[in-house]
């Protein structure tokens, strides 16, 4: 991923790249390095040493001129927004890298504020979902039927919750491990999630899931 995105910046004639670091701890002797410029920092948030936060925190304190773009396989909101919240100006998801990475660069120094689909689709249904008056319990409308879960659905999520995997899954329903992964996948998407424990925090606060009671062990 960093030799294509190293190709991309080199072969722009209106770009120049300035080094390419492998973890938290590179990236920020390289920083600290007073003759450095930066102006683009094109990080990842799962580095080998930590969290790539770290440094987009770090370049805007050595670097206040250098605008961060993040590039991430973490597509949940709570990356997202922590990356906002540390100086971010763009996030991208690795399955949705432009093949030209160095446009995307130019036309966020050109004031442009890059974000994959996918993920401005999940920020902007968590804020639906936050501005949405509090649900009346007796209205009459549980909350599998107003996110439209299937029966098989409503099932994979209990099973989910509970912790089975997914190959458990499609042998306690009888099918294959390809379809409980399409189930899932269609889950994901109503919940507007992308990961199990965010589907069951989100399932549960929309009443999809039985309350657990208190237990003493």
């Amino acid at each position: 991923m960093r030799a294509f995105f190293s190709a991309s910046v080199a072969g722009s004639s209106r770009l120049s790249l300035a080094g390419v670091l492998a973890s938290v701890a590179e990236a920020k002797a390289w920083l600290n390095t007073p003759e450095r410029r930066v102006d683009v920092l094109l990080v990842d948030l799962g580095l080998p040493d930590g969290s790539g936060l770290e440094l987009i925190r770090h370049a805007a304190r050595t670097h206040p001129e250098c605008e961060a773009l993040v590039v991430s396989m973490f597509g949940d909101e709570t990356n997202v927004l922590a990356s906002i919240e540390a100086g971010a100006l763009g996030y991208i998801h690795k399955d949705a890298t432009p093949d030209d990475i160095a446009q995307t660069i130019l036309e966020m120094k050109a004031g442009a504020s890059p974000i994959s689909p996918m993920i401005a689709r999940s920020v902007l249904a968590k804020y639906r979902m936050l501005q949405r008056p509090p649900k009346v319990e007796d209205d009459g409308v549980d909350g599998e039927a107003s996110v439209g879960l299937s029966p098989r659905e409503q099932e994979v999520l209990n099973l989910i919750s509970r912790g089975f995997s997914y190959a458990e899954i499609a042998q306690l329903q009888g099918v294959s491990v390809h379809t409980v992964r399409t189930h899932i996948k269609n889950l994901y998407g109503k919940l507007a999630v992308h990961s199990r424990s965010e589907a069951v925090f989100e399932a549960s606060k929309l009443g999809l899931l039985p309350r657990m009671g208190n237990a003493e062990l």
